[in-house]
């Protein structure tokens, strides 16, 4: 009897030998190209001209990590190299928890109630995959636009229903409870001091969202990567008011100045973080022993943080006062080192590519989802002489339209 032919797989080829188009996860498949392939080309094509480019356009900032932290980092690497446990160092997480009643008065168990992860991205993309479940009538994920496009993708990868809300210059950036549906929604992510407006939000206005959650049984999640970045009062921490259902995500990276690192903490409610501790063996996600190491040494030390915040001051004041003096409109903040500007004109990809054209490199808005059309961001990330320069040339640009 002749065995049925199996039917072809991706990667196989029919009879005729032509190759069958591999299956994605339909995620991958939806994101399709990059949307701003003029800017990516064009800047290739500078770059490949050897031109000077001053780029304002992803956040990595470009000063030198504090010395004790790197020393603690060479320290730590082991003679044996062993596999890192998912929860992390004892050190580690008290080291976490004496920053966290320093900065914000806030007693956290470093047994239950914190968690280290590989930087606050991978972190937010993994946590829906423990608190959603794929048929459950409550699994949508509402998350402010324009805003970090790894809140909708963590959504969507763990099966959830992604519910952006818009929001506006006219709310101050701030996602209000009344946007949200109460009735879908199982997480809702936060993230003030904001990415990319730079919007700041006040302890009442936490206050409101955590209340509105609680009533509604939802999650809250405060992404507060940019709460050490500041030039007036302190921004708050959402465990300042709950922990509750609740769970903060804090990084080093911006802090610290250890983007490479890729260190960050969880952190709230001993149940979610019981549920995260059960995830994480399975992704992989361990921190490196040395990298615990160091960053131990840098919740541990403020010193540091307070000439990095003195820096970032000093080239926002650099660029808001160009602002005021070309007639440029943008959010004031004294939070984070975005600057959100409105784009003369409201093409925000034409501006961005006419700046790029002196040399300037910054984000158009749309790249962060709707909303962000009519804008371009401004990530502070080089050293201060090269922003004087930036200046410089973008005053010239501005005085010739």
């Amino acid at each position: 009897m002749q065995r049925p032919r199996a039917t072809p797989q991706a990667n196989e080829t029919t009879e005729s030998g032509a190759a069958l188009p591999l299956l994605l996860n339909p995620v991958l498949a939806q994101q399709g190209a990059y949307p701003l392939l003029r800017l990516d080309e064009r800047r290739r094509e500078l770059e490949k001209k050897g031109a000077e480019l001053f780029d304002f356009g992803t956040g990595d900032p470009r000063e030198p990590t504090d010395e004790k932290i790197r020393q603690a980092l060479r320290d730590g690497v082991p003679e044996v190299s062993r596999y890192p446990s998912t929860a992390g160092k004892r050190d580690l997480r008290e080291a976490f928890c004496g920053w966290m009643q320093r900065r914000h008065n806030v007693a956290l168990d470093p047994e239950s109630e914190v968690l280290p992860a590989t930087g606050s991205k991978e972190a937010i993309f993994h946590a829906p995959l423990a608190l959603l479940h794929h048929s459950h009538p409550r699994r949508g994920v509402t998350y402010g636009t324009p805003g970090y496009p790894v809140y909708e993708l963590g959504t969507l990868f763990a099966g959830g229903e992604a519910l952006p809300v818009g929001l506006r210059k006219e709310g101050g950036f701030l996602l209000t409870p009344e946007a949200v549906d109460p009735r879908r929604t199982r997480i809702l992510w936060i993230n003030y001091p904001h990415n990319p407006t730079g919007a700041r939000a006040t302890y009442e206005y936490l206050e409101e969202v955590a209340a509105f959650c609680h009533a509604h049984d939802i999650l809250l999640f405060s992404d507060e990567c940019y709460n050490e970045i500041y030039s007036g009062e302190p921004p708050p921490s959402i465990l300042e008011i709950t922990t509750k259902r609740t769970l903060a995500f804090c990084s080093l990276s911006k802090r610290s100045g250890m983007t490479g690192y890729r260190s960050a903490m969880m952190a709230g409610d001993p149940e979610l973080i019981a549920a995260l501790k059960k995830l994480r063996p399975s992704i992989g996600v361990a921190t490196q022993s040395f990298v615990q190491d160091a960053a131990t040494i840098a919740w541990t030390d403020d010193e540091h943080v307070e000439e990095r915040r003195r820096v970032f001051g000093e080239k926002r004041a650099l660029f808001t006062q160009f602002f005021e003096k070309a007639g440029l409109e943008y959010l004031r903040t004294d939070v984070s080192f975005y600057l959100w500007i409105t784009v003369p004109g409201g093409d925000d990809e034409a501006y961005a590519l006419r700046l790029m054209e002196e040399g300037i490199i910054v984000a158009p808005g749309r790249a962060f989802g709707s909303g962000g059309e009519g804008y371009v961001r401004v990530a502070l990330v080089p050293g201060i002489e090269d922003c004087r320069l930036a200046i410089e040339r973008w005053g010239e640009l501005e005085a010739q339209t």
